[in-house]
């Protein structure tokens, strides 16, 4: 089954408290206002047995038992884990992590997600720089930072995200700085915070097309997040990339992908992730269609034929799925550093991206901004 899906299957979601919802014009019963994702549907609906082409390679390498032993130390998150990424023992296998700060409660509760919805807990004050040194021992080049969604603080996060960024650069100077992050209910001055601190790589995740967004992403709104994404780019005079990513096989159609394409492209995003949704608990959105290796390829030529720079498009691929793989433009990266290495008191060498290790006065002095 590829993913031009037509006759789109209808689902009875149910609240928490046992109160069905209407149907909505979407020809699914609407869940918003929800506090977690609950359904009843016909077994048949849901695509209980995988194709051969989803696997998942098990750990055979140290890297993976020290990356974990390291996450442990430092006492970190990852979504690796959270999320129940099944690219996690690939990644951990070499010495690769998607660090995800602010906590392991989020205060959304997405059809999709694994995340736990809950009310969240207080931000630590040291865990930037625990990310800063899991960067330092990692030897990262690249790193990404994301977070649950905090819509419990006025900022939404932005400010931990903004702390991080710093410690990162600081602790490990030279790094390629990737951040996903949620849309900060479209507060400009909540995403200033996080463009001031100059990551080199933006990443919003739009996650489905427009018609599906109200069943899959709770609060969310797709054409916000298409907002945030342009609004990001502008900030920094269009000198960051910007990415963004969708799942396939939760009913969408061909022409809804392609016009999802579309609307990111008009939003200056240039890199692309698509994937398959896989279901996490039997709670969670059903998987509606298996999308074949083919299929993805596919749609990755499109994208690329359309304009964007970079696509990752497969299975098995998410938003940070071998994310060093894409490196930003040289005008990019000398941009952001021109822009925040005099700031934090460290000397720029624009030719390398890289400095003299920080101390740690740089270090303490850029944290405590």
């Amino acid at each position: 089954m590829n993913a031009a899906v037509t006759t789109l299957p209808r689902l009875k979601y149910v609240h928490l408290c046992g109160c069905p919802r209407q149907a909505s014009r979407l020809g699914y019963y609407a869940m918003s206002g929800c506090h977690g994702p609950q359904m009843k549907m016909d077994a048949s609906l849901h695509l209980e047995r995988k194709p051969d082409w989803i696997k998942v390679r098990l750990p055979n390498n140290p890297a993976f038992w020290s990356t974990k032993a390291l996450i442990t130390d430092l006492k970190l998150v990852t979504v690796c884990e959270e999320a129940q990424c099944p690219n996690r023992w690939e990644c951990w296998g070499q010495g690769t992590a998607t660090f995800m700060i602010a906590g392991e409660k989020c205060t959304r509760a997405c059809g999709f997600c694994a995340v736990k919805t809950a009310k969240p807990d207080a931000l630590e004050d040291d865990e930037p720089l625990r990310v800063a040194e899991a960067t330092r021992r990692m030897n990262l080049r690249h790193v990404v930072i994301t977070a649950v969604a905090r819509d419990d603080l006025r900022d939404g996060g932005a400010e931990h995200f903004q702390k991080t960024i710093e410690a990162v650069r600081a602790i490990n100077p030279g790094i390629v700085i990737e951040v996903l992050v949620p849309d900060f209910n479209d507060r400009d001055w909540a995403l200033q915070m996080v463009m001031d601190a100059r990551p080199h790589i933006f990443n919003h995740n739009l996650e489905t097309v427009e018609r599906l967004t109200p069943l899959v992403r709770s609060r969310a709104q797709y054409q916000r997040s298409l907002a945030v994404l342009k609004k990001a780019k502008a900030m920094v005079h269009g000198k960051v990339a910007t990415k963004s990513g969708i799942m396939l096989g939760l009913g969408e159609t061909r022409e809804e992908i392609l016009a999802a394409m579309d609307d990111l492209l008009s939003a200056d995003v240039t890199v692309l992730t698509m994937g398959q949704y896989l279901r996490p608990t039997p709670r969670h959105l059903p998987v509606v269609a298996y999308i074949h290796p083919d299929q993805f390829a596919e749609y990755k030529q499109i994208a690329l034929d359309k304009g964007f720079r970079h696509v990752a498009s497969g299975p098995l691929v998410r938003s940070s799925y071998h994310a060093a793989d894409f490196r930003p433009e040289l005008d990019i990266l000398e941009d952001a550093e021109k822009h925040v290495r005099p700031q934090a008191g460290m000397e720029l060498q624009p030719e390398q991206l890289a400095i003299p290790q920080a101390t740690r006065e740089i270090l303490q002095r850029s944290i405590a901004g």
